[in-house]
């Protein structure tokens, strides 16, 4: 049995205090053997330094589109609607699979080098993405994104078939840190009639559903107008609001909703910076967690944040949701910081997100030693306000090392960037 201790930090425990202590790993079952005082923990077979750092769970983005790291920068400053069909849609239908597994490693990279460990990913070219989190050593929770509008009946059946195919093949992949889950886009995206067919066969084969819910005003009018009911009473009627189940943004839930969600023990991502930059809206995130709704946190995809570091999240999150409240005490730091890992790792089906014995070992270590973290009076506040991504020293997933002391392991780095500037480039040329 392979031991790998982290020594000499401190340590964020699950009820949000910060004490000295040593975390001893169980590299070959991915899991926490010990937590405690450095003189009481056994010595590891191998030992990594987290002198002035705090150990931390790894962060987990629980809502991306790994891949649009490819579009990062192509089309700002414009609503959702003229931007996906614009901008977004004609580069994304160029994109090959070795575009996707480009994008994706981009992706990962990024995640990996800012303390995340495991994120949710809807997309296409699936199979490339299950690849690539093999080989980068991350979690995840992957599926097919799903979208009739437009298509004829055949491809609008395609979709979703390939939606379902891709959930059954790749759950349990690399190694058990692949969970899957059916995605359709949207409750507006996807037409009535399959979302009633299709869901009720990942039912039957209990598969888990993510979806984008409420996101803008544009996608909840609709529903209130043709269905006489607000979307995600819509979406209960479809069997969409299971507890296995997590939609992404929940920006314009009202009272009924919020108190649904709650009943149904449905997740919500919520996903603040992509919400500022369209002009979505602010999410009540507070009323949320006051109604004992899980709430987890996502970037979204890196075409409309435009980053995949949590860090920055957990600030935008804390910041709005203060707004949204009109209340400087709402969404404090605490509550963002477990928003950013056990509750989007709750949210994503994962035993991860807090650093106890027996939850999966994914780690990350945040390095105190910049002038941004002097001084420290509150470490809980800094993960909140002021920390970086970059601030990250080693970031661990399933009790295995995927970078040390900033150099990413798993990755030739400059590789992935190069591969992936080339890659964009072409297909932005394809599109025009």
């Amino acid at each position: 049995m392979t031991k790998l201790r982290i020594a000499g930090g401190q340590v964020l425990r699950p009820e949000g205090t910060v004490e000295r202590a040593d975390v001893l790993v169980d590299s070959e079952s991915g899991t926490i053997a010990a937590v405690g005082d450095p003189d009481e923990i056994p010595a590891g077979d191998e030992t990594l330094s987290a002198e002035d750092g705090l150990v931390m769970p790894g962060l987990v983005n629980a809502h991306t589109h790994v891949a649009m790291t490819l579009l990062r920068g192509r089309a700002d400053d414009k609503e959702l609607d003229a931007w996906l069909q614009e901008d977004i849609w004609p580069v994304e239908a160029e994109f090959t699979p070795e575009d996707v597994r480009a994008g994706t490693e981009l992706g990962l990279l990024e995640m990996i080098r800012s303390g995340t460990t495991a994120f949710a990913d809807m997309y296409f070219h699936e199979d490339e993405v299950v690849e690539a989190v093999e080989d980068a050593g991350l979690r995840a929770r992957l599926g097919y994104g799903i979208v009739t509008v437009g298509k004829d009946e055949e491809g609008a059946r395609a979709d979703c078939e390939e939606s379902l195919e891709v959930a059954r093949k790749f759950d349990g992949a690399a190694d058990g840190r692949v969970k899957t889950a059916f995605m359709p886009h949207s409750l507006t995206t996807v037409g009535e009639e399959y979302l009633r067919e299709y869901v009720a066969q990942a039912r039957e084969e209990d598969i888990s559903l993510h979806y984008h819910a409420n996101e803008t005003t544009d996608e909840v009018d609709p529903i209130v107008e043709q269905e006489g009911e607000r979307p995600l009473e819509y979406a209960r009627d479809l069997d969409m609001t299971d507890a296995s189940d997590f939609v992404a943004h929940g920006v314009h839930v009202d009272a009924a909703e919020i108190d649904l969600l709650a009943e149904t023990a449905t997740s919500v991502i919520h996903c603040p910076a992509s919400n500022m930059k369209l002009a979505s809206g602010m999410a009540p995130v507070q009323k949320l967690l006051d109604a004992g709704v899980t709430v987890g946190l996502g970037t979204d995809g890196a075409a409309s944040n435009n980053d995949l570091d949590l860090f920055d999240e957990m600030r935008d999150a804390a910041m709005v949701g203060k707004l949204a409240a009109d209340d400087a005490s709402a969404v404090p730091a605490e509550s963002v910081v477990r928003m950013a890992t056990e509750g989007s790792a709750s949210a994503l089906g994962f035993d991860s997100g807090r650093i106890e014995v027996g939850a999966n070992a994914d780690l990350a270590v945040v390095d105190l030693d910049a002038p941004h973290l002097t001084p420290r009076h509150d470490l809980v506040s800094h993960l909140a306000y002021a920390a970086r991504g970059s601030d990250v020293r080693h970031t661990l997933c399933d009790g295995a090392v995927l970078m040390r002391d900033r150099e990413v392991l798993t990755l030739d780095a400059e590789e992935v960037r190069e591969r992936a500037e080339r890659r964009a480039a072409a297909a932005v040329e394809r599109a025009e």
